[in-house]
C-alpha cells in the first residue's frame, strides 16, 4: 500500500459496535475483529486513538428519561465506557498490539488518568490510546468526548464506525428510497438533523476544520481502505 492518507487518527466506536448480534454486552470475537481492524492500520504507521460508547451496558439518556437523575445516569453510562474500553484493551493485546486506556475519570488500578501530553507520547510510540469515561462531565456524549479528544490529540480526522455505508437522507434499514451522500458539509449535517454525531460534536469539527468520515466498520478491511484515502463512506467537511 502506498503512504496512508491520515499520519494520527481518532476511530470512534459506539458501545453497540462491540455487540455483534447480541442484543446487550460484548462479543469477544466482534471485539477480536475490531482489534485485528486496528492492528492492521497500527502496522502502516498510523497513530490511533479510540473513543468508545456504552450504549451496550448502560445509557445514561434513556435511565434519565425514565426518572433517574440526568447526571447520575450519565455517570453511570461513563463507567460502562470504561468497561468497554477495558475489553477492547484486551482484545488488542492478545493480538500484540501495545495499548492504554485513558479515563478522564480517575480510577487508577484499572486505567490510567487523561493526561494530554502523556497521551500524545503514547501515540508517538505506537500504542493505541484507548478513551474512556467520555469527556468527565454529565451532559455529554461521547460524540462529544471524540471530537473533543480528537482536537486535543491534533488528529488529522475522526473515523465514525457504523453498521451503515455511510450518511443517508434517511435511515436506510427503514427507507429504501434512502440515497448516500458521498461528501457533505457540517453545515448541511446540522441543517438537516441527520445523525451522524451530536450537534455539539459536529459544531466543534466544523470550528476546526476537522474532518469526519463515516464508514461500516462491519466490513473487514474497511478502516485499511479508509486510511487507504480509498471512496468508503461519507466524508463530512467544511
Amino acid at each position: 500500500m502506498s503512504a496512508p492518507a491520515y499520519r494520527r487518527v481518532l476511530l470512534k466506536l459506539s458501545g453497540e459496535a462491540l455487540m455483534g448480534e447480541q442484543s446487550f454486552g460484548i462479543d469477544p470475537a466482534v471485539a477480536t475483529q475490531i482489534a485485528r481492524d486496528i492492528g492492521e492500520i497500527q502496522q502502516l504507521g498510523v497513530q490511533t486513538g479510540v473513543v468508545i460508547g456504552g450504549g451496550n451496558l448502560f445509557r445514561g439518556l434513556a435511565a434519565s428519561a425514565r426518572g433517574m437523575d440526568r447526571a447520575t445516569a450519565d455517570y453511570m453510562g461513563m463507567l460502562a465506557t470504561v468497561i468497554n474500553a477495558l475489553a477492547l484493551q484486551d482484545a488488542l493485546e492478545q493480538i500484540g498490539v501495545t495499548t492504554r486506556v485513558a479515563t478522564a475519570i480517575e480510577m487508577r488500578a484499572v486505567a490510567e488518568p487523561f493526561i494530554r501530553r502523556r497521551a500524545v507520547r503514547h501515540l508517538e510510540k505506537g500504542r493505541v490510546v484507548v478513551f474512556a469515561a467520555g469527556t468527565g462531565n454529565p451532559y455529554f456524549t461521547t460524540d462529544t468526548a471524540a471530537a473533543l479528544r480528537a482536537m486535543e490529540m491534533k488528529a488529522d480526522v475522526i473515523l465514525k464506525g457504523t453498521k451503515v455505508d455511510g450518511i443517508y437522507t434517511a435511515d436506510p434499514m427503514l427507507d429504501k428510497n434512502a440515497t448516500k451522500f458521498e461528501e457533505i458539509s457540517y453545515l448541511k449535517v446540522l441543517e438537516q438533523g441527520l445523525t451522524v454525531m451530536d450537534a455539539t460534536a459536529i459544531s466543534l469539527c466544523m470550528d476546526n476544520k476537522l474532518p469526519i468520515v463515516v464508514f461500516n466498520l462491519r466490513t473487514p478491511g474497511n478502516l485499511r481502505r479508509v486510511i487507504a484515502g480509498e471512496p468508503v463512506g461519507t466524508t463530512v467537511r467544511a
